[in-house]
């Protein structure tokens, strides 16, 4: 449990570094775009290295048990969150609704994999990274993040869905492989 929580602490401390602008300009001036980024990916993947390893050796302790709908929950809240992570990095309309599509991705499998899950590591996992996406979108917000103004032709939102759909059927598929847990 302790390798989960020092990994959640690093992977979601430096992603929140840009919410510190003293901080992150500090580090930017010191180290220059390469080396700053060279280093800030380095820390995101140990820290993600070690959530990883973390939640594979962490002790089952069950502090309460899911209801049986909350599969269900997670398998119909897991689509839009898919579509927004595509539509994060695909041309459409969805940034003129959120500057934030990933975020709130992130959001969504957060809560809803908390619904599902009632195991001490996977709350430790899930609501530090539901927190860690609702700090990102409200400091975002502060900073100036702007919707996109731009009307895209309504194809790019049919292609983001697509795409989105296409992934969320390919994660139920190698859910069993990549997390150890069948998707159905």
């Amino acid at each position: 449990m302790n390798l989960l929580i020092v990994g959640v602490g690093i992977f979601i401390g430096i992603h929140l570094l840009p919410v510190v602008a003293p901080l992150r300009t500090l580090f930017f001036n010191a180290l220059g775009e390469k080396g700053y980024k060279g280093l800030y990916s380095i820390i995101a993947l140990t820290g993600f290295g070690l959530i990883v390893w973390g939640k594979a050796e962490a002790d089952f302790v069950s502090l309460w048990v899911p209801p049986e709908w909350s599969r269900q929950l997670t398998w119909l809240m897991m689509l839009p969150a898919m579509i927004l992570i595509v539509a994060a990095n695909v041309p459409g309309n969805i940034k003129r609704f959120t500057p934030h599509p990933m975020m709130w991705a992130v959001f969504i499998w957060a809560i809803s994999h908390l619904a599902t899950n009632g195991d001490q590591a996977s709350i430790v996992l899930m609501s530090s990274f539901a927190i860690y996406a609702l700090i990102h979108i409200i400091s975002a917000n502060m900073r100036g993040a702007e919707k996109q103004t731009e009307i895209l032709p309504f194809i790019a939102d049919i292609k983001v869905a697509l795409m989105g759909a296409f992934a969320y059927g390919l994660l139920l598929f190698i859910h069993p492989w990549l997390f150890r847990m069948p998707a159905f």
